[in-house]
């Protein structure tokens, strides 16, 4: 009997130490939330997952914000054996954006602030509340990282001009601390496709506008990877044998982003566009005096091929930023570098940003 007990307790230590941690979902509830924009939600939620244990200390807290249209899933390229965050360690916060059909959206909130009536929420506005979520809801008053792919790089810049003594470091991949003119621009154009279709009916549509959906996969396409990324056919090293280039595009013309809701891509990009730390109260709408006033070290990996978010306006943005270290992703993926979409680029990824948690000092270019 004592054999057996002994098994069976080393059996669950043993289990504990192999098995990846799957994380759980909660939400968070803020009543009368009040946006950037001057709209009050009676109630807004936010879904969240989590990973790992909060120590005693409460010290040993990352954040991840989410990227576009994502659910709390979307780190797990991190997440884990053999990759740079370790739950047996760390507890893991992973929070869901406004708009993506979870968190509060066009799609899940009753009226008067259904549909296009939903307010466009700011960055900010995502970072206060989740800045809620975590000192009020987990009593989480200092985290050890932050660490943001996209908008949820854009979350990281925010919170550290926001809240500059809150982390102890943050990391930003494949996004900026503001989006210029060009980025604008693009995402107008995948507003257009969507909005074009005549069943979209300014928002108020009684089944989905499904060409506008398509038109809006196409344009994002387009997009999302690099040129060279298409010459070379890397698509096939994600496809299924047999794979053809016409199958790639329609599934992106079909099922890009599976039962997404047209007004909650909507709400999302018109989060995107408005991305600006340098209208943080204080600032007067100058993005270089909010980077200058960031205090703590600051990774910041651009993909070197994005077209969102272009290694030329990290560039121009990275020597504001007083500890800053800018070290480009060196892919072909374009956008997607940043979250870890091919073997070479996890690993680029996992092992700089691990050397960046464990260090005092920055990795180099």
């Amino acid at each position: 009997m004592k054999r057996l007990i002994y098994f069976l307790i080393f059996s669950r230590i043993l289990l504990a130490q192999t098995t990846p941690d799957k994380g759980e979902q909660h939400e968070f509830v803020i009543s009368n939330f009040q946006t950037e924009s001057g709209v009050t939600l009676p109630q807004a939620h936010i879904i969240y997952g989590t990973y790992g244990h909060l120590n005693e200390a409460r010290d040993n807290a990352i954040l991840l914000p989410s990227h576009y249209m994502a659910n709390w899933h979307g780190y797990e390229w991190l997440i884990g054996p053999g990759k740079c965050l370790d739950t047996s360690k760390l507890f893991l916060v992973t929070s869901e954006l406004f708009g993506n059909g979870r968190s509060s959206s066009p799609s899940n909130t009753p009226e008067p602030f259904h549909g296009p009536r939903f307010p466009v929420m700011t960055i900010r506005d995502n970072v206060q509340a989740v800045h809620k979520l975590l000192t009020e809801e987990l009593h989480i008053t200092h985290l050890r990282a932050l660490i943001g792919f996209s908008m949820g790089a854009q979350q990281a810049f925010q919170w550290v001009v926001s809240y500059p003594t809150f982390m102890d470091r943050a990391v930003a991949t494949s996004g900026t601390a503001k989006t210029y003119g060009h980025g604008i621009v693009r995402l107008e154009g995948q507003i257009a496709a969507i909005e074009a279709d005549e069943n979209f009916k300014g928002g108020d549509y009684t089944s989905p506008p499904v060409k506008g959906l398509s038109a809006f996969g196409m344009v994002w396409a387009g997009w999302l990877y690099s040129q060279e990324w298409w010459r070379k056919e890397l698509w096939r090293v994600n496809a299924k044998p047999g794979t053809t280039f016409e199958q790639v595009v329609d599934r992106f013309r079909t099922r890009f982003i599976p039962g997404a809701d047209a007004n909650n891509l909507i709400l999302q990009m018109r989060t995107w566009e408005s991305n600006n730390v340098g209208n943080t109260p204080g600032f007067g709408g100058d993005v270089e005096k909010a980077l200058r006033s960031i205090q703590v070290p600051f990774l910041y990996m651009p993909s070197a091929s994005d077209l969102y978010f272009p290694l030329e306006d990290a560039r121009y943005e990275a020597p504001f930023i007083p500890k800053g270290t800018l070290l480009p992703i060196p892919s072909l993926w374009g956008h997607t570098a940043g979250a870890a979409s091919n073997p070479q680029d996890a690993k680029f990824l996992n092992e700089n940003i691990g050397r960046f948690l464990q260090s005092s000092t920055p990795p180099s270019n």
